[in-house]
Formats: structure tokens, sequence, C-alpha cells
């Protein structure tokens, strides 16, 4: 199998890393080579965090090169702006709907991009936006997103179900377990 490249991208607190760890599970027990690069210098204030995992029968660099791409996981709506070129031309962007407010925007200073939806579409082949942020608050925890997203990735690979769920029973506490399996359930489902 040719190398596949998975591009998280979101800002820090929103579960971007656990995401990506998660994903990298799942590829092993399919029985992929893998591996994964992590960006998150300033995620502590809310910068931007980018994961990148890389599988195949033989990767030889977690990094994708611009238009390398497959799919592209977007916690945030700006965050898939600022990474669509990396996107290859028959990727696909997962995008949650989701705007947060950066200290510019936050403090009244600038104005958040507006049109983002229609930029996006122009840009990338597929795009899928999702009201995952949403979707988690009704579900009781705004943290389930990250796996809400997972979800809907999962719902355009060819990996079996049940790897996933297993992969999810592993890495969340038990506490957590119910939640978690019903958001990765909501994105598997999602249909725009």
């Amino acid at each position: 199998m040719k190398t596949k490249s998975i591009l998280i991208c979101g800002v820090g607190g929103q579960g971007i890393l656990t995401a990506s760890d998660l994903l990298s599970d799942v590829l092993l027990l399919a029985g992929f080579q893998v591996k994964k690069s992590e960006v998150h210098g300033m995620s502590q204030r809310g910068g931007d965090v980018i994961s990148t995992v890389r599988y195949g029968d033989e990767v030889f660099s977690p990094l994708p090169a611009l238009g390398e791409t497959d799919y592209i996981l977007a916690f945030e709506k700006l965050e898939a702006l600022r990474n669509v070129n990396y996107l290859s031309k028959k990727g696909i962007m997962l995008v949650n709907d989701f705007e947060w407010q950066p200290l510019p925007v936050a403090s009244g200073r600038e104005k958040y991009p507006q049109l983002i939806e229609t930029q996006l579409k122009k840009l990338a082949g597929k795009v899928v936006l999702i009201p995952a942020t949403r979707l988690a608050i009704e579900l009781g925890n705004e943290k389930a997103s990250n796996v809400i997203l997972i979800g809907l990735l999962a719902a355009h690979m060819e990996i079996d179900q049940q790897l996933w769920i297993d992969a999810i029973g592993k890495k969340v506490p038990p506490r957590f377990k119910e939640l978690n399996l019903k958001a990765f359930e909501a994105g598997f489902r999602f249909r725009p």
C-alpha cells in the first residue's frame, strides 16, 4: 500500500494530540507501519497545534509534503484554512464547524475572517463540515468533540470499525469510555 497522510490541526486544548495517538493506535492495530509528528509549541495559550500521521506498508518520514495529504482533520475552521495547502487534489477535508476566538479577535482589535467555508470549498476537492463541538455538548462534554471528529474520519477510511472501538476502549479512562464510544458513533454516523 502506498503511504497515506493525515494532518490533524486545531488549537491547544482541543484534544488534537490525543486524537493523533488514538489514530496511530488504530493504524498499528490494522497492521500498518505508522510514523507521527507533532508541533505544539504555543498550545497552552490557544496557539495552533498540528499533528501528522503517515501510514502504509513502509513509511520513511512522518511529514507530508505540501499537496500530499489524503485527509485533513481540522478541529477549528481557521486552522483548516491555514493548512489547506497540504491537502492533495483528491484529499478530503473534515472540519469542525467551530470558531476559536484568538486574542486579537476576542479583544476586539481584529475580526474573525468571514466566508471560510466558501474559501475551503474553492481550495479543497471535498469538504465535510460537522458541528462536532455542538454534538459533544449535546452528549454532555464538549471535550468529546475530538472523538466525534475521529469517528467522522473513520467513516471515510477503510479500516474495520471494531478496531476503532477497541482502541478507544484501551485509550480512554474507564469512566469516560461510554461517552467516547457515543462520540465516536455520532461522528461515524454523521451525514451532512
